[in-house]
């Protein structure tokens, strides 16, 4: 069964840090970009970061570089998300997904995990 699974999320106060897990399941995550993508309440899905599997290029949006790190570790099957200097605007439910190139649009991504809930308030 494919599946894709996050976490890592929860309550933190602005500036502070959390690193999201993207653990697959039932398939390789070596031959595939992944994405992670967010949605606050009212909005819509927006990317926020993603890595190639051809030679791990990664790419940002504006609103998290700098302050993001995407990576992956094909050996454990899962690519990770670290954030810091965390934001109040960064609150949202973040998920990951596949695509075969690495992109910032939700519609080219294909299996997406179930998303981890972030929030960041003091």
């Amino acid at each position: 069964q494919v599946q894709l699974v996050e976490s890592g999320g929860g309550l933190v106060q602005p500036g502070g840090s959390l690193r999201l897990s993207c653990a697959a399941s039932g398939f390789t995550l070596d031959y595939y970009a992944i994405g992670w993508f967010r949605q606050a309440p009212g909005k819509e899905r927006e990317g926020v970061s993603c890595i190639s599997s051809s030679d791990g290029s990664t790419y940002y949006a504006d609103s998290v570089k700098g302050r993001f790190t995407i990576s992956r570790d094909n050996a454990k099957n899962t690519v990770y998300l670290q954030m810091n200097s965390l934001k109040p605007e960064d609150t949202a439910v973040y998920y990951c997904a596949t695509a075969f190139i690495a992109t910032m649009f939700p519609w080219e991504y294909d299996y997406w995990g179930q998303g981890t809930q972030v929030t960041v308030s003091s």
